[in-house]
């Protein structure tokens, strides 16, 4: 799954999902779908962005693998995440933004804010609220860093 900064660093793009009986006003979910069989998960993102948003994914990092153990309707579910940070473009629209999810729905996209205290709706995976508290510092520290140098070959 994909945390997807603005240019500012100061919101990402997650969907917007319906209420279900444990969030009753609905909740925010990061971009990005199932690894498919034979597929890399670095490979699943750049598809599941392109699938979903019609977007490609630019500096694309790997964050971290985390569980996921939630309930939808009372259903229990469980995934292992492998949460990325990268740059859409383009960047989806301030204002009617949608994606398409594999069985066809259509679900709104917007803009979340980095800060966890200016949100009403929870985020899941859960365990992707501290990557992006952080992603603010992690983004410019990789700014900071030097592109390493081409191998050399043998000559």
């Amino acid at each position: 799954m994909l945390i997807a900064p603005n240019e500012e660093l100061s919101a990402h793009a997650v969907s917007l999902n319906p209420p279900t009986a444990e969030n009753p006003r609905g909740y925010h979910r990061l971009i990005g779908g199932s690894v498919e069989l034979g597929e890399s998960h670095r490979d699943a993102i750049a598809r599941e962005v392109l699938e979903e948003l019609g977007a490609t994914v630019h500096d694309l990092t790997y964050l971290a693998a985390v569980e996921n153990i939630f309930r939808i309707d009372g259903e229990l579910g469980h995934e292992v995440v492998f949460l990325y940070s990268g740059r859409l473009d383009p960047l989806p629209a301030t204002a009617n933004a949608t994606l398409t999810e594999i069985d066809g729905s259509v679900v709104p996209v917007v803009w979340r804010s980095l800060r966890e205290d200016m949100e009403s709706l929870p985020l899941y995976p859960t365990a992707a609220q501290s990557w992006v508290h952080d992603l603010p510092e992690l983004e410019s520290r990789s700014s900071d860093r030097q592109p390493e140098p081409p191998p050399k070959t043998a000559t």
